[in-house]
């Protein structure tokens, strides 16, 4: 079958049309997105600004026509952090469905985490053992681990790298006050929980998947996107801390310019090596391997455990 999932994220809104049957890969067959930036059209009530709902609202209706005009079976829509955690999300849902005619779904953050989980289990298999991964969005940050397809721990923290970003930089070069400030904010929160996934020992695989972790990791040195996805890519955490001083001072321009880096995401980079340092360190994490699936293929892989396998 073919479907059109749309995932409404904290900086992009992004429509994956795949064709898909139980027991394969979902296989992408077109991709539409745009960058909504919703993490970064909160006013001062934490409510998303009538700029930002109009945003959506004329994506979501646009990312309709795109799944009609390729054929979409079926679509399965969701928001995440940015619409979840708005004081007017009500109001945001409910203008959407209005002008674009679809109810979309909200995802809490531990279901995020979970599906995430169940997107890097599948992609790494049963060999990875016990499975830690971590995944940076705009608006959070999801941790889960465990050793089946369902995590025994998921848990979801407000520490979305655009979200860092708009609270402590607020579009202006960070100075080392603002810095030593979110990073200590980072660790506290990390830290709080971090008991849930310690527990139960060092994991045998830890994994690290979004566009933030794939960015950081292009950076020190991973293979570029165009030589696929079954290239191995990985982020240390010695190369990310030689990396951190590096980034600190550099302009938005000049972080644009670094591999792997597009220019509407230059300014949540820092934030973002600040949480993947702060998770390796408090998780005594060596490396993370990055992995291409995240959480709209995890969204894909759930609907098709759905379906009956036919004998």
């Amino acid at each position: 079958m073919r479907l059109g999932v749309l995932d409404i994220g904290s900086n992009t809104g992004h429509l994956l049309v795949v064709d898909a049957h139980g027991g394969a890969a979902p296989l992408p067959a077109y991709s539409y997105k745009q960058p909504l930036r919703l993490a970064e059209h909160l006013d001062d009530t934490g409510a998303v600004s009538e700029t930002g709902i109009e945003a959506l609202a004329a994506f979501t209706r646009q990312a309709l026509v795109v799944a009609e005009d390729k054929g979409c079976e079926e679509m399965l829509a969701f928001a995440t952090s940015a619409v979840r955690d708005a004081t007017n999300s009500d109001a945001v849902l409910a203008h959407v469905s209005e002008v674009a005619g679809l109810d979309l779904g909200v995802l809490s953050g531990e279901d995020e985490a979970r599906l995430t989980f169940l997107a890097v289990r599948r992609w790494f298999g049963w060999s990875a053992g016990r499975l830690a991964v971590f995944d940076i969005g705009g608006g959070s940050f999801e941790i889960a681990g465990g050793p089946d397809e369902a995590p025994d721990v998921a848990w979801s923290l407000p520490l979305g790298a655009a979200r860092l970003a708009r609270d402590y930089f607020g579009g202006a070069a960070p100075d080392d006050e603002a810095i030593r400030e979110l990073r200590r904010e980072i660790r506290a929160q990390i830290a709080r929980d971090a008991g849930h996934l310690i527990r139960a020992g060092v994991p045998d695989r830890a994994a690290a998947t979004s566009k933030t972790f794939r960015s950081l990791a292009r950076i020190c040195g991973a293979a570029p996107s165009g030589d696929g996805p079954l290239v191995p890519r990985s982020l240390s955490r010695e190369d990310l801390a030689d990396w951190i001083p590096k980034l600190i001072p550099m302009s938005r321009e000049a972080l644009a310019d670094l591999p792997g880096v597009s220019p509407s995401r230059s300014h949540q980079i820092l934030p973002g090596a600040l949480v993947a340092e702060a998770a390796m360190d408090i998780f005594d994490l060596d490396e993370f391997e990055i992995c291409p699936w995240a959480l709209r293929e995890g969204v894909i892989l759930e609907r098709l455990d759905q379906i009956p396998v036919l004998g």
